[in-house]
């Protein structure tokens, strides 16, 4: 098996020395989702084979989701790598120019970071989206899927080497590591520094935590997604209700899923009440503080410390009442997890207040938190979402997948 990582990373050490021109990467990932088109029957045979394994072993329900594959999910793939292709190459862009008054002519220019390694978990659309980014940006990409999906990634892993093969590129700028063992992942993270520039971990709270423990390489990403919506005492009602229910129920398994409500005080029986009764006629459990307990009359249970703190991925959501909204923005920097928060409200002062304060790396205003997503953000999809405080920070797409250096140049300067 090491033999087989190091093998695996040198070919790709080797396939990033070559530099590939726009033209031609366009070119390998229109042929890449012609072939996804083409094979869209064989794609569904093999991701059947995941789904089968997935029953066997009693996998999590909202964890098969995520895994099947249709017709309109090919479909979205095949949308996402267009979207890719129409995007400007980052990669060999002046981003600064200047002259010094010591003779120098100095020039920031983008450049591909390397070699990435990507380890994640159920969605197959990953392999394909993850594939696609990295190659327009100019890096090599190591794909380790979960092994709940292993037939669905390594047969869209398999297409694009197709596609690179037919264009008489290194077939090696995208592996997907078909080694089920498990030992695998913390092999690459101990001992693969050499080989692989930065880590990007995309799936559950347990892998990422892995990951952050055990990585001697960069890693982007983040742990959790415990993200809030604050409806401020000067919140337009009728928004304030359809932002919350979508916010929270349109998709709940989502890490941009809002966990946690937080109600001023002075809206609670005005309209907070009617909010959450929203929810859970469409089926989700409200826990909530003493004074939301006291004022909910139907279902709801009260709230532990603990709960602040939790993702729970599920129709589930928390609820507390703030006095103000420097409450507000105290509760969410302790206990958020500066994935997307939200204020909603008309009070162009208190929002500008908020949006200033909070320290996430996507602030909203009067928009539902499901929007933190890289292809909303017209990155033509995402390798995942960074909570980091250095950058990148929010849905990494294809302009945050480059680094940069600085070209100097004189006419025969020396220091003095």
């Amino acid at each position: 098996m090491n033999n087989s990582l190091i093998n695996i990373g040198k070919k790709s050490k080797k396939a990033f020395s070559i530099q590939i021109q726009t033209d031609k990467k366009n070119k390998i990932l229109k042929d890449y989702y012609l072939l996804i088109q083409k094979n869209k029957r064989l794609i569904l045979n093999e991701n059947a084979k995941d789904i089968k394994n997935a029953h066997k072993k009693k996998i999590k329900k909202n964890l098969i989701e995520r895994l099947i594959l249709s017709d309109k999910k090919i479909l979205d793939i095949t949308n996402s790598i267009k979207k890719i292709i129409k995007l400007k190459d980052p990669t060999n862009i002046t981003l600064e120019r200047w002259k010094r008054p010591n003779g120098l002519n100095i020039s920031k220019i983008s450049i591909p970071i390397g070699v990435i390694g990507v380890i994640y978990e159920s969605r197959p659309n990953v392999t394909s989206d993850v594939a696609s980014l990295c190659f327009k940006s100019g890096n090599c990409v190591i794909l380790k899927g979960g092994s709940e999906a292993f037939y669905s990634n390594r047969i869209l892993a398999k297409l694009f080497r197709q596609s690179l093969k037919k264009n008489k590129v290194s077939e090696n700028f995208v592996q997907f590591i078909d080694i089920k063992n498990r030992s695998v992942v913390d092999y690459l993270l101990t001992r693969m520094k050499k080989f692989i520039d930065v880590i990007i971990p995309r799936g559950g709270k347990n892998l990422v935590k892995k990951v952050q423990h055990m990585s001697s390489i960069p890693i982007i990403g983040h742990l959790e997604g415990v993200c809030h919506s604050y409806v401020d005492k000067d919140a337009n009602p009728t928004m304030a209700k359809k932002i919350i229910h979508n916010a929270k129920l349109r998709n709940a398994a989502i890490c941009g899923a809002t966990e946690t409500i937080l109600l001023h005080e002075k809206i609670i029986k005005k309209f907070g009440i009617s909010i959450l009764e929203n929810l859970e006629r469409d089926g989700c459990k409200i826990i909530g503080d003493n004074k939301i307990v006291n004022s909910y009359k139907k279902n709801i249970r009260l709230a532990s410390d603990k709960d602040w703190s939790k993702e729970y991925l599920s129709p589930i959501v928390s609820v507390k009442s703030v006095k103000n909204l420097d409450d507000a923005i105290t509760h969410i920097n302790k206990y958020g997890t500066m994935h997307t928060d939200c204020i909603i409200t008309k009070n162009k002062k208190t929002a500008k207040k908020f949006l200033k304060e909070i320290k996430s790396s996507i602030v909203m205003l009067n928009t539902s938190t499901q929007f933190a997503d890289g292809g909303e953000f017209g990155f033509g999809g995402e390798v995942g979402i960074s909570t980091n405080t250095l950058p990148p920070r929010g849905p990494v797409g294809l302009n945050q997948l480059v680094s940069y250096k600085y070209q100097v140049t004189s006419t025969g300067k020396i220091r003095n």
